[in-house]
Formats: C-alpha cells, sequence, structure tokens
C-alpha cells in the first residue's frame, strides 16, 4: 500500500503578525498534486490540524476544502495533537468518513467499515484500523492521538507517565491479531527528537519524552509533534512541517515522506519537498539603502532584516522599511560608542525563557526546575 505521511498543519499560524492563508492553501493543493503523481491510497496526518484550540472560520475552511480535494484521489487519516481540540476536531467525523477521511481524537472511537475507492477500514477498535487496497493489501495502525491532561488523569491511579503510555501503545498493538505489516501513527515527543523555535518547549527533564525503546516494533512510525524532518531510531520518522514557521527554520527543507507497506516491510522510501510555501531568509545591512535593495532581492520570500546602525531609524526610514510587504520582522542594532544595545523584544524567546526572567527578577534567584516544568506542561497545550 502506498502511503503519504504529513503532519503539524498548524492552519492559522500567523508569522509575526503575517496572514499565510493562501500559503496553507497551495501546500494541501500540493499534496493532493503529489498523491495523484505517486499514486499514494492513504495519507497519514499526524497531529496538530490547527495551531489553535479555537481555529478561525477561515482556518476551518481550507482545512475542510483542502482535505476534502485530497480524499478525491487518496483516503485520509488523521488524528489529533497537541494545538488541536479533538472534540472540535472530531466534531465532522461521521460526515468526513463518508467521503474516505477519518480523524480520531482522543476518544479513540473506532472507524466505520466502509468501501471507498481507495484506502479503507476494514476493521476497528479502539485506538486501532485495518485499512485495506482494492488489490487486497492490508495494513493494521496503531493511533495514539496526543494524550492531553484529560486522559492523563482519566484513572486515578499511580501509574506514571512512562507507565501510561507504555500501556496505551501496547493496547493499539493488541488489535493485530493477523500479524499484519503495521503502523504506529501518534503525536507524541519521543526522546532524541530536536525541536526548533516554532514548536513550545515540552519533554523538560525528560518528564514528557517517551523513550524510542517504548515504540512499537512495527514497519513505520509516522510521528508528529516536532517540526524538523528526523529519523529516531530504526523505524520512527517524524516528516517535519510542510512550511517554515520560525525563521530558525530558514534552512530547513520541508517534505512528505512517502512509503510503500508491504508483507515484506517497508519499501521505497523518500522523501518529496513541499515547495509551494514561502520560504523565510535572514538578512543584515549597515544602512536602509542596503536592507531595502536585500528586501527587493528576496521580495517572493519572509524576511527577517536585521540593520547595524548608528542612529536610531527615522519615521520615513521606517515607513519604507514596513512598506515592503515581504518584511516580516525588522530588528535594529543601535551600535552606541559607548556600548553595543540592540533594540528588540521578547518575541523570539522561549518560554522557559520568559518564565525565568520574570522569577529572577522577582525573587531574585532561578527558578528551580520542578515549577518550570510544570509552568511549561500548562503552556504545551495553549
Amino acid at each position: 500500500m502506498k502511503i503519504l505521511h504529513t503532519s503539524d498543519l498548524h492552519i492559522g499560524k500567523k508569522l509575526i503578525l503575517k496572514d499565510r492563508n493562501e500559503e496553507y492553501r497551495a501546500v494541501l493543493s500540493e499534496i493532493k498534486q503529489i498523491c495523484i503523481e505517486e499514486k499514494v491510497e492513504l495519507v497519514l496526518v499526524a497531529g496538530d490540524v490547527f495551531d489553535t484550540y479555537t481555529p478561525s472560520a477561515e482556518a476551518e475552511q481550507i482545512f475542510y476544502s483542502g482535505i476534502k480535494s485530497i480524499a478525491e484521489v487518496a483516503t485520509v487519516l488523521i488524528i489529533s495533537g497537541n494545538h488541536d481540540d479533538y472534540v472540535r476536531l472530531t466534531a465532522a467525523a461521521a460526515l468526513a468518513g463518508e467521503l474516505g477521511i477519518y480523524i480520531v481524537g482522543n476518544d479513540l472511537k473506532p472507524l466505520p467499515v466502509k468501501k471507498h475507492a481507495h484506502a479503507y477500514p476494514v476493521a476497528s477498535g479502539s485506538g486501532y484500523a485495518v485499512f485495506s487496497n482494492p488489490a487486497g493489501e492490508k495494513v493494521y495502525i496503531n493511533m495514539l492521538p496526543y494524550p492531553n491532561e484529560a486522559r492523563f488523569r482519566e484513572e486515578k491511579n499511580e501509574e506514571s507517565f512512562t507507565d501510561k503510555m507504555s500501556r496505551w501503545i501496547n493496547f493499539g498493538e493488541s488489535g493485530n491479531t493477523e500479524n499484519l505489516p503495521s503502523l504506529f501513527l501518534s503525536h507524541i515527543f519521543v526522546a532524541g527528537g530536536r525541536i526548533s523555535d516554532s514548536e513550545r518547549e515540552i519533554d523538560l527533564g525528560g518528564a514528557r519524552a517517551v523513550p524510542a525503546e517504548m515504540l512499537p516494533d512495527c514497519a513505520y512510525c509516522a510521528l508528529g509533534h516536532l517540526h524538523r524532518r528526523q529519523k529516531i531510531g530504526k523505524n520512527a520518522y517524524y516528516c517535519g512541517a510542510p512550511m517554515q514557521f520560525t525563521f530558525d527554520e530558514c534552512n530547513s527543507v520541508k517534505s512528505v515522506n512517502i512509503f510503500d507497506i508491504t508483507s515484506s516491510g517497508l519499501t521505497n522510501f523518500k522523501q518529496t519537498p513541499i515547495t509551494s510555501a514561502k520560504q523565510l531568509v535572514r538578512v543584515q545591512a549597515n544602512d536602509v539603502a542596503s536592507g531595502l535593495e536585500l528586501l527587493q532581492k528576496y521580495e517572493r520570500y519572509h524576511v527577517e532584516l536585521t540593520l547595524n546602525l548608528s542612529s536610531p531609524l527615522t519615521p520615513t526610514e521606517s515607513a519604507l522599511l514596513h512598506g515592503r510587504e515581504n518584511l516580516a520582522q525588522l530588528k535594529a542594532q543601535i551600535l552606541d560608542s559607548q556600548q553595543d544595545y540592540t533594540v528588540n523584544s521578547h518575541k523570539n524567546k522561549s518560554a522557559s525563557e520568559l518564565f525565568s526572567e520574570f522569577y529572577r527578577q522577582r525573587v531574585g534567584a532561578d527558578v528551580p526546575k520542578e515549577l518550570l516544568s510544570l509552568f511549561l506542561s500548562f503552556t504545551e497545550e495553549e
């Protein structure tokens, strides 16, 4: 069975204050075209469809129309991520299933068994499903959406995070009674994964990290949560987000993973670039005129421009710079004769850096690791 793996669409997410809705539409359209060219039968979306629990009406329209279009050429299986309100995301599951779009949240409802032109579920339980294509090729999928705090508290016992995750993963494997070639589809942070600025900080001290050795021994682990494409261990893949969301990603290649799952396991694996979204670029100049030239040079990019100046910008200079539509962020470094200093904001600082600075200013000491870990556990689902 030919499968495409993507994740972390974050539809509705802005770049600083820039709207990127047309880029989200273009990315979904490009994924459909890749499905056509590669003859993909099943698309896996490993969580974080939206950027917030309460996406705008336009963000929802982009998602529904884009996924419906993809489902014309391939079946789509979606799980919820930490940015998704799984109740809201799965509200249309009954209608979506009629179109060959299956959405799974933390309630882990079984998928409706119904034949479609592409791949379709022939059996399903709580957290797993068997998909078949018209040729009769089958694949077993263990599904673990992002386990939110409500799910962690659903059973009042003394199980640790690791014990709960192990139990949930093993339960998802238990339905594979036919020993079919299998996949694990999840939105989690696996220990050893590399993060970027566009992810909220998770796993401080390993508290929320899933050990790689806990992942099931399957043909392919299709993971979401981290925006850099990467492989962990022998079979776990973060395909990465299909767009660059922050300027620390400006040199990263965005792509989707495509592969076949057969009775022999994983074959024909490749990473196909996504090119329809604008790229991000960081540039520097020593005067306004040079900065404007760089903005002209990179007019098809989103630009972070740093100016090294001997005096502050005049209102006219500022208006000229901000009049360029591709300028996403302007940093003015004013070089004083006595001391170098940077005029900047807190926008690029991580949650832990901001909280640590606040705590240090109020208390006069470094924030305890336990308190910082608790703080981050509250912010990661916002």
